[in-house]
């Protein structure tokens, strides 16, 4: 019987990464869910209660496996600075999948302060990376730096998104335009002269 549970969660978990992928946040909703697993509406109760904790479940398996590319690519580089770029490049091709900029979208307006706190804490384990990068670059404060660091991920994120939506034809940079950018400046501005 618990295996069967797991298995059931699983296919839950795998039918809102499809909804979340094909249409953004508005589509992850418990009638889809049960539509696409075969399940009752009310059994998609049984394994999650709100929209909310689908996310969180997701958050608890999906995080590990995105900071793990990101940690491979940093740890396939040979320097300090490969890594930082490789951090920078990792987070800014995360934040372009849909599945992720859709659970982010969720996990800002409906996850209580307990859930994001732990997606904090699971993203400042990913910052450690950079910490050690930076010390290895001979930074004088490379955890405010790592902070700074994230800034400008944030940043590029926030300019590709708006990049990818402009209508006025304001915003041209591409996504490689704005990655490029981000490592220059990162790079530029933490590495020791």
């Amino acid at each position: 019987m618990a295996e069967h549970r797991q298995l059931q969660r699983a296919a839950l978990l795998d039918a809102a990464r499809t909804l979340l992928t094909e249409g953004g946040k508005e589509a992850l909703t418990f009638p889809a869910l049960a539509a696409r697993t075969g399940l009752a509406r009310s059994s998609v109760y049984e394994y999650f209660r709100s929209r909310a904790a689908v996310v969180e479940a997701l958050c608890e398996v999906d995080f590990p496996l995105w900071a793990a590319e990101i940690e491979a690519g940093m740890e396939s580089c040979d320097t300090a600075a490969e890594r930082i770029e490789a951090y920078v490049r990792g987070q800014l091709a995360l934040a372009a999948d849909p599945r992720h900029r859709a659970v982010v979208a969720i996990s800002a307006l409906e996850l209580d302060e307990a859930a994001r706190e732990r997606i904090r804490a699971a993203h400042g384990r990913l910052a450690g990376l950079v910490v050690r990068a930076l010390e290895d670059l001979g930074h004088e404060r490379p955890r405010l730096a790592a902070a700074l660091l994230q800034g400008v991920v944030e940043s590029a994120v926030r300019r590709a998104e708006q990049a990818a939506t402009a209508r006025t034809g304001c915003l041209t940079e591409s996504p490689e335009e704005i990655a490029d950018t981000a490592v220059a400046l990162a790079l530029n501005g933490l590495s020791r002269a």
